[in-house]
């Protein structure tokens, strides 16, 4: 069999185009929280709940912690999740191809499984590490790093498929090759920290994944 990189993908803004649907809620929210922070979707995307929550809201009481958290579980229990543009198709590719792969994202279980359901994916991964698994989110390298060793493949033998700079940055922490797409932020602003950019995965071949 082909030695072939292992191949660990991001879940929101890679597999499935959910940022700007998180957009609309933690704008809003940041807004009613009276945070006082323009934006603040853009400041926390790929990273965990417990990371926003010492970051963002350690000043406030637990039950208030718990309120923010409680309505982002709420809300997150029913978003859409549309896939992105050929994103399932090159699953697919790979995993026809033999290649290892795994899901790494900042996400809960519980939204996984969801996204699972729906798409019938679950049987497309070698392993899966979400927030659930690990005590320091993106973009601490944690999350590759613990993908790898499922996989028992070295950092430099793994190429991270990621959108935020957050997820990026903890791939390239990991040691390993990233592979950025401008589905959250815009190319120009990727392309000096990952090894290429794509805009996702439509039409993308098995010709590309062996270049990169």
């Amino acid at each position: 069999m082909a030695n072939f990189k292992t191949a660990l993908f991001d879940f929101d803004g890679v597999i499935v185009d959910t940022e700007p649907i998180y957009d609309i809620f933690w704008n809003a929210a940041g807004e009613r929280y009276g945070l006082g922070i323009p934006d603040f979707a853009d400041r926390i995307k790929g990273t965990t709940m417990p990371n926003i929550m010492e970051t963002y809201f350690s000043a406030h009481t637990k039950e208030f912690q718990q309120k923010v958290w409680d309505e982002a579980d709420a809300y997150e229990s029913t978003m859409p999740l549309p896939l992105m543009p050929g994103s399932l198709e090159f699953l697919k590719l790979l995993r026809s191809e033999g290649v290892k792969m795994g899901l790494v994202t900042s996400s809960d279980q519980r939204k996984i499984d969801r996204a699972f359901e729906m798409y019938d994916m679950k049987d497309l991964f070698d392993t899966i590490v979400t927030a659930d698994r690990i005590t320091q989110g993106k973009p601490n390298p944690m999350c590759y790093r613990l993908a790898a060793s499922d996989l028992d493949v070295a950092p430099a033998e793994c190429l991270v498929f990621e959108d935020s700079f957050a997820g990026i940055q903890a791939g390239n922490s990991a040691g390993m090759r990233v592979i950025g797409l401008s589905t959250t932020n815009p190319a120009e602003t990727l392309k000096d920290k990952v090894h290429d950019v794509i805009p996702n995965f439509e039409g993308m071949t098995f010709a590309d994944y062996l270049q990169w």
